[in-house]
């Protein structure tokens, strides 16, 4: 009978260790794997090509609501392409009306202002259709994103999604 119980103990003892020591391996590989991530984003934001997938709408004048259907922003070099949606007041519009925010243009400026704590924060303006727009993107090291649109010509609008990797 002791030697069951010594055994039980041991094995009890092993169990626990193992355990423990598995823990701390998968703390250290996700640790690994928050990097191997952080860095990718970064690579990606670095090179000028991304896209980023848009699920969330946080109008100024109306409820914050979840989008449906698929929205995007997408840089490659010096283009913009913004699929995105408008709820907003408009101040001045060109005539015959506006597709608001879903084009494609030229970049005017673009400003990588870098990684503060676990943030990427990129200034981009263009001109479209008579108005600058300016997009402010925030691109976390966990590949979420928000991006805040302003206009001289229309109400602010912001945005919440994820870097496409």
């Amino acid at each position: 009978m002791k030697h069951i119980t010594l055994f039980s103990v041991l094995a009890l003892a092993l169990t626990l260790v193992s355990c423990g020591s598995s823990a701390r391996i998968s703390s250290e590989e996700k640790k690994a794997n928050e990097q191997r991530l952080a860095l990718a984003i970064q690579q990606k934001l670095n090179s000028k090509d991304y896209t980023i997938d848009v699920n969330y709408m946080i109008p100024i004048r109306a409820a914050a609501r979840v989008l449906t259907s698929p929205y995007s922003l997408t840089v490659k070099n010096d283009t913009l392409k913004s699929h995105l949606p408008y709820f907003g007041e408009a101040h001045n519009i060109p005539y015959g009306g506006d597709s608001g925010l879903v084009f494609e243009g030229k970049i005017k400026d673009y400003k990588d202002n870098g990684i503060k704590k676990d943030r990427h924060t990129i200034v981009i303006d263009i001109a479209i259709d008579g108005d600058v727009l300016c997009y402010t993107l925030t691109v976390y090291d966990n590949g979420q994103a928000d991006i805040n649109v302003t206009s001289r010509n229309r109400d602010n609008i912001s945005f919440r999604g994820a870097l496409k990797l």
